[in-house]
């Protein structure tokens, strides 16, 4: 009771910023049925509530998140890869949300630096920063010069991250409202149901568990910085563990120009359009390649160095895709740019996403209205983000599940390609990596590569045999013991195998023998 009025009063505080800002709209609409919270938005109009001339919705969606704070703000920018919830609009307002607040004073951040790595800040730095470079909704960064080492006698330039004071139990705060606020959506909101609303607030507070861990995003950055090893192409940068903790990160020291300033690369000497090889080269690599990618790609976060490299930073937001989605995202595009919408049909339906409920011809009709404005144009002015997002947009009609690591891709996407239009509109990135694409579709979905894929496959069947056996074994056991009880463990199997007839094969032959021995 106590948590339902706390948060009612938190709601209500909401709602006020919401008006005043002009962009209650689409909540009233959501929770018409949400017990109070119809009744605190009107009421909130009524009061507060004002006509906000000259911008769009996502717009005033965006400048209400801001004022709330921190949360909200990286609850914006999560929202912003929801193109299927939203609306390409609203997402893209909201990809523009300004991750920045006011600077926290130095003396907090010096202090939460000695208690966090245990040693006076003259004992980790020569010289440190009082100013911070950038600050953040979660942390603030400071330039340092770590103390004189055996293999840097003069020590060495370094970004030092450090936790917003008190931002954890802020967090906490705003997190348990918008998950009591999702329960009540999915309690009263059945066709809201397919969005997961308390999934979706849920991975939100694990994805902000992460950023306000910096052992984890300095974990994150060893991965990838790993997957690029011996390409010179990419920096990114060494973490100092030695001076990283829970709530402080340093990391090598990156300066450069920013990234989709063009005018600055041509001054520094180098070539616009290698600078866009390059990074399309990246891009592709970590979605396809490694599977494993940096979720927060806007120019903010990327510089250009004066040799030409593209250096990253911030590793809070990162997204990983299976082999087998992998897979799913080559062959679909190649089904789109062959026209062959039935195959792309199927491949939904095996891959889980669709229902086997739907009709595959109309779905395969719907794909045919994203896949024939494309055809026939010139490569550079297809935008395979923005037909992945209107496929993304279609998902309600058909009740299709889309994965959270795809919206993620695909709001990267948009920027890798928003930033090459702008630097070069006659080039499209996909033109500059097609001798990567082209060799990776060889390797991974040329029909050599399908056979031994088949035959992987084939083997982790196998493999899977015994364990399987031991389960029916069990069921059987227990159909001789009880009827047809089945234990719990055979239940989880037979889901997960529901596609192997040779197991339901096993187990039908099993129990008639049981009932008619």
């Amino acid at each position: 009771m106590i948590r339902t009025l706390r948060s009612i009063y938190r709601l209500f505080g909401i709602a006020r910023v919401f008006a005043r800002h002009g962009a209650l709209t689409p909540f009233e609409a959501a929770l018409s049925n949400a017990g109070l919270a119809p009744v605190l938005l009107f009421f909130a109009r009524i009061m507060f509530g004002r006509e906000v001339g000259g911008m769009r919705p996502g717009e005033r969606l965006a400048a209400a998140l801001s004022e709330l704070g921190p949360a909200f703000i990286k609850l914006g920018q999560v929202l912003s890869t929801r193109s299927d919830l939203l609306g390409e609009q609203v997402a893209a307002d909201l990809a523009k949300l300004q991750d920045q607040l006011p600077a926290f004073s130095s003396f907090a951040a010096k202090s939460r630096i000695e208690s966090e790595l245990g040693a006076p800040l003259s004992d980790l730095f020569a010289s440190f920063d009082d100013e911070p470079v950038s600050a953040a909704s979660i942390s603030q960064v400071h330039f340092a010069i770590t103390t004189p080492e055996l293999e840097a006698p003069d020590g060495r330039p370094v970004a030092v991250k450090v936790l917003r004071p008190g931002i954890e139990d802020a967090f906490q705060a705003d997190i348990e409202l918008l998950l009591w606020i999702a329960e009540i959506i999915e309690r009263t909101q059945p066709k809201l149901r397919r969005l997961k609303p308390v999934e979706v607030v849920k991975t939100f507070a694990a994805t902000v568990r992460i950023e306000m861990d910096l052992r984890l995003e300095a974990a994150s950055a060893s991965e990838l910085r790993d997957n690029f090893e011996g390409d010179s192409s990419y920096r990114v940068p060494a973490i100092d563990w030695a001076r990283t903790a829970k709530r402080v990160m340093t990391q090598e020291r990156m300066t450069g120009i920013p990234m989709d300033d063009g005018p600055a690369m041509r001054a520094a000497g180098l070539d616009v359009d290698d600078v866009l090889t390059k990074a399309a080269n990246i891009f592709f690599n970590q979605a396809f390649r490694d599977g494993y990618f940096h979720g927060d790609q806007h120019p903010g976060n990327m510089t250009v160095g004066y040799d030409g490299a593209i250096q990253v930073v911030d590793f809070g937001i990162m997204g990983r895709l299976e082999r087998k989605t992998r897979f799913y995202l080559a062959d679909m595009l190649l089904g789109f740019l062959e026209r062959d919408y039935m195959r792309v049909a199927k491949m939904h339906i095996e891959a889980g996403y669709l229902p086997q409920t739907q009709s595959i011809d109309e779905f395969a009709l719907a794909l045919r209205s994203i896949g024939e404005p494309i055809q026939g144009r010139p490569l550079h002015e297809i935008s395979f983000a923005r037909m992945l997002g209107q496929l993304f947009a279609i998902a309600e009609t058909f009740d299709m599940e889309v994965q959270p690591q795809l919206l993620l891709l695909q709001k990267n996407m948009l920027m890798a390609e928003g930033v090459s239009r702008q630097l070069n509109p006659t080039l499209n990135i996909w033109t500059l990596a097609r001798p990567l694409i082209e060799q990776w579709m060889i390797e991974n979905r040329g029909p050599r590569a399908r056979i031994e894929q088949g035959i992987v496959d084939f083997l982790d069947v196998v493999e899977r045999g015994p364990g399987v056996l031991k389960t029916v074994d069990r069921l059987v056991n227990n159909l001789a013991d009880g009827g047809l009880k089945l234990d719990p463990e055979a239940l989880r199997v037979i889901n997960r195998q529901g596609s192997n007839w040779w197991l339901w094969l096993i187990i039908a032959v099993l129990t008639a023998a049981l009932l008619f021995r």
